[in-house]
Order: C-alpha cells, then sequence, then structure tokens
C-alpha cells in the first residue's frame, strides 16, 4: 500500500471520529456533569452577563445566520427550492454565527436550534429560527419583487372565492342556503394550498412571520410598516382585479348569479363590527399557527394537509379574512345590490387591524417569548453543570 493511500485512510478516518463525536455532543447535551468542562470552559464571561446582553447575543446570532452573501439571492425572482428555508438549521454551525458571539452562546444557540435529526419533529427553537432566517430574507427583497408576489397572492387567493361562489350556487338549488354556504366554504383552502406551497406573498400569513426580526430587534419597525404596506397594497390590488374580471367572467359562465353574491357578502357583513374584528383576530390566529405549522413540516405533502385543516376551519367557521374578505365584498360591492364602497371600506379596515392582531401577539409575541426562555434555561443549565464540577474540584 502506497503512502498517500495510508495519509487518505487516516484522514478519512479522523474525518468519521470527529462527526461522530460531535453527534455524540449534540444529543447527550446536558446527559452527565462532567461533559461541560470543556463544552463551556470559556463560558465565564457570558454566564456572569446580565439579561440584556444574553438578548442582544441572540438578536445578532438570528441577524447573522443567514446573510444574502451566502444565499446570492435574486432580489427579483425567488428562485430557492420550496424546502431551502425549511433546512435552513439542520446544519447550523460556528461558521454561520458572527465573531462577536462567545463560544458559549455560539453553542447555546446551537444546541437549541440544531434540527440534524430528520427522524424527529423538528424542535421549537428550530422552527423559530427557520422562521426568523426566512423573515429576514424577505426583508431584503427589492420593492418590486414584494409587490408582484404580494399581487400574484392575491390574485391566486380570489381562486378560492370563486370556486366556493360556484359550489354555493348549485348547491343552493338543492339544499336549504345556510347548509350550502357551510359545506361550499369547505374548498376555502384551495387558493391558500396555491399561494403558500407557490411562495407567494399573503399578508396574513406573512403578519407574523414578518415580525420576528423587529422582536429580536434586527429590524426596525418603520420598515414592518412599509413591508406590511406593500404586502396589503399588493394583496388588495390583486384581489380587486381579480373580482372585477374573473367574478365577471363567471356571471357570463352562469356558474353563478348576483343573488349568490348578494347572499356571500351578507353572510361577510351581517354581524357588528366589534364581532367581526373578533372574527378577525381568531382568523389571524389561525393563519399564524398555520404559518409555524408548515415551517414544522419536512415534506410538501404535510403542508398541504395542514394549510387544508387550518384554512378549511376558518372556512367551516366563516371566521373573517382579510384578503378573501376583501373579494367577496368588493365583488359584492361591483356586481350585487348590497353593499356600499362606505360599507366595503370600514370592513376592509376592521379585518385587518384584527388579523394583525391575531397574528402579532398569539403567534410572534408568544412563541418569540417562549423561545428565549428556553435560551436561558439551557444557560442556567450550563452553569449549573459547571457549578457542581467546580464543588467536586474543590
Amino acid at each position: 500500500m502506497s503512502q498517500d493511500t495510508k495519509h487518505n485512510q487516516q484522514h478519512s478516518q479522523k474525518h468519521n471520529n470527529n462527526a461522530q463525536d460531535n453527534l455524540s455532543d449534540s444529543e447527550s447535551f446536558p446527559a452527565s456533569t462532567t461533559s461541560h468542562v470543556q463544552q463551556n470552559d470559556d463560558a465565564n464571561d457570558t454566564l456572569s452577563g446580565n439579561h440584556e446582553k444574553d438578548n442582544l447575543a441572540h438578536s445578532h446570532t438570528l441577524q447573522h445566520s443567514h446573510s444574502p452573501e451566502d444565499t446570492h439571492a435574486n432580489p427579483h425572482t425567488d428562485s430557492h427550492h420550496p424546502d431551502d428555508h425549511i433546512k435552513a438549521t439542520e446544519e447550523l454551525d460556528n461558521d454561520d454565527l458572527p465573531e462577536e458571539i462567545s463560544e458559549e452562546d455560539k453553542e447555546t444557540i446551537k444546541k437549541v436550534a440544531s434540527d440534524d435529526n430528520l427522524s424527529q419533529a423538528k424542535s421549537y427553537a428550530s422552527i423559530l429560527v427557520e422562521q426568523v432566517i426566512h423573515a429576514k430574507e424577505t426583508f431584503e427583497r427589492s420593492l418590486g419583487s414584494l409587490f408582484t408576489s404580494a399581487f400574484t397572492a392575491g390574485l391566486e387567493i380570489g381562486i378560492s372565492f370563486f370556486v366556493i361562489l360556484s359550489a354555493f350556487a348549485l348547491l343552493n338549488d338543492v339544499l336549504p342556503s345556510r347548509y350550502a354556504m357551510v359545506l361550499s366554504s369547505l374548498l376555502y383552502p384551495i387558493g391558500f394550498i396555491i399561494v403558500v406551497i407557490g411562495q407567494s406573498l399573503l399578508f396574513t400569513e406573512q403578519t407574523s412571520l414578518l415580525s420576528l426580526p423587529v422582536l429580536n430587534k434586527i429590524e426596525p419597525l418603520h420598515k414592518l410598516l412599509r413591508l406590511w404596506g406593500i404586502v396589503i397594497a399588493g394583496n388588495i390590488v390583486g384581489g380587486c382585479l381579480f373580482a372585477a374580471l374573473m367574478v365577471g367572467l363567471g356571471l357570463h359562465m352562469h356558474l353563478f348569479t348576483d343573488h349568490a353574491i348578494d347572499a356571500y357578502a351578507e353572510h361577510i357583513l351581517g354581524f357588528e363590527w366589534w364581532v367581526i374584528f373578533g372574527s378577525a383576530v381568531l382568523a389571524g390566529w389561525m393563519m399564524g399557527v398555520a404559518a409555524w405549522l408548515v415551517t414544522s413540516a419536512r415534506d410538501t405533502l404535510s403542508r398541504i394537509v395542514l394549510v387544508s385543516i387550518i384554512t378549511g376551519s376558518i372556512g367551516f367557521l366563516g371566521l373573517h379574512h382579510s384578503i378573501v374578505g376583501n373579494i367577496e365584498v368588493f365583488s359584492a360591492l361591483l356586481y350585487g345590490n348590497t353593499v356600499s364602497l362606505w360599507h366595503y371600506l370600514i370592513f376592509l379596515v376592521v379585518v385587518l387591524v384584527g388579523n394583525t392582531v391575531g397574528g402579532v401577539v398569539f403567534v410572534a409575541v408568544l412563541k418569540n417569548r417562549t423561545f428565549l426562555f428556553e435560551i436561558e434555561r439551557v444557560k442556567e443549565q450550563a452553569a449549573e453543570a459547571r457549578a457542581e464540577v467546580d464543588r467536586r474540584r474543590f
């Protein structure tokens, strides 16, 4: 056997041993007290720091863990594979983290957010870190790219209403109107599946997602508000265009009538405004949960099932979704006889605010705070283990 061959075999064996050691360290934390001695040799400064330093380190970690130079993303075209951002933390290592972060902080983030075991469900921290990375990419896209994607989502989500209205008109001839309305609403997920799997920007899906970088002090609030404004404008313009063209086409194809459009608008508007607001909060909450669950899934089929369950429930319950509701009420404004421009505008504002509150407060804020508590818990475990080792030494 030649010298080069022996050298290559030794190098390969050494690489495999290092990989096995790293995997063992990742799975065993905190399996024993003595295993923390080597992992936390550089941790004294960080463990003695205050809570503000921990949060700042966490914010810098999330900010730099996925830079534009790493992704080489085209700001005008979303060329990523649909699963790319879902796998963002499977191979998280020190090179993904900024140099300003201490070794102990790097190990803590990697410990709670790594996702290298594909046979198990994703960890809570892994899901949140992936959402922050994906949201950071959205902040870096050009205004034209954002508006075009949002406009596309507004058009695509209209497919749900078009199919629902056609089914309602058909079922209304053989069933009582109430039952026809409920059964046709089960087709609600069609447009959402197209939007979510196609990765267009839908406001209610992005509400909680885009607020995470702001909550972690990675992006300023004014950039979030501008981004929300662009996405909302694109969704509404796309939805109104769909209503003007496709709903008008459906009328000429005799798929439904103007009476069916008015009936569906009454189904949406026939409540007090505070009821509509509460319903919109719940719908925004459920859409935030849907975005969270889609990130937790490892394959496209699972995401389709999750989107269908959540959005199908929204349709079945008759909850108020701002973007779909925009198409429903605007269609009645154009082709019906019961909706005024004032009612349309008030409805749109109330539902947009309700969806925003539901997505930000009940999903983004609570889940982000849970993640920060998890970071602190891991740090405390490391500190306790080191204290135990020091006590045994002396």
